[in-house]
């Protein structure tokens, strides 16, 4: 009995994943309109821990339960976007705070290795690739904050995903500016300039946000934003160019 209850409860995480995976990456696209009957069929998994990995995801926001055993992929939203990057530039400006003083040489190597990969799937314009070391990037800038913290940012870099595929794969030049900034907040963090560096980061997620924001609804100010970045890094508004 307690096998079976465990390899239920494996079965529920892998198909939380996969479909997280699909829903994050866009294979199912924001608003899109399924069935439990087809998500079933196509993962060839049974309906009960199907029902139950739908469950996860409807908590993080990623689906919407509809009747008749419909499923609609969470759209896109400002309110959405919104509060992801806000709440990213407020965490990390803390967990920046307290890891950029502790970085050893071998935490900043790593860290160098992680942007020449980023640099190297760039200039390949392999994007899929790209993930993997730009997630690692960006918390090993925050690693000293703990577990907790890793969690949170670490969800909250990954529901960006969905805004970064939909709004930055088609143009490869918003990546190269992105990039660039990518250089500034390492260059800040090996100097061991916390304030720089935490200046870096914030103009780097505004300005992923803007994009995504004029995307959405073209010609809308976001008072979160503003506000966000005048307690964290003041003047950084000024600077932004949309």
């Amino acid at each position: 009995m307690k096998e079976e209850a465990s390899r239920d409860g494996q079965n529920v995480l892998l198909i939380h994943d996969l479909l997280r995976h699909s829903i994050l990456r866009g294979s199912l696209a924001p608003g899109q309109v399924t069935s439990q009957l087809e998500l079933a069929r196509d993962l060839g998994v049974g309906r009960t821990p199907l029902r139950e990995a739908l469950r996860l995801l409807q908590r993080e926001g990623l689906v919407v339960q509809e009747p008749n055993r419909r499923v609609r992929i969470a759209e896109l939203s400002i309110s959405d976007a919104e509060q992801i990057y806000t709440m990213r530039i407020a965490l990390e400006a803390a967990a920046i705070r307290m890891t950029v003083p502790t970085l050893t040489p071998e935490d900043l190597a790593e860290l160098e290795g992680l942007y020449a990969q980023m640099e190297h799937y760039m200039r390949t314009q392999d994007f899929e690739r790209m993930d993997v070391p730009h997630r690692a990037f960006h918390l090993g800038l925050v690693r000293a904050a703990g577990p907790r913290w890793l969690e949170e940012i670490g969800q909250l870099f990954d529901h960006a995903e969905r805004y970064r595929v939909a709004f930055f794969r088609a143009r490869p030049e918003r990546g190269y500016l992105r990039q660039a900034e990518h250089r500034a907040m390492l260059d800040a963090a090996v100097g061991r300039d916390v304030e720089r560096t935490i200046a870096c980061m914030a103009q780097h997620y505004a300005h992923t946000a803007l994009v995504v924001f004029s995307q959405l609804q073209p010609g809308y100010t976001s008072t979160r934003l503003n506000a966000i970045l005048e307690v964290v890094a003041p003047g950084v508004l000024a600077k932004l160019s949309f």
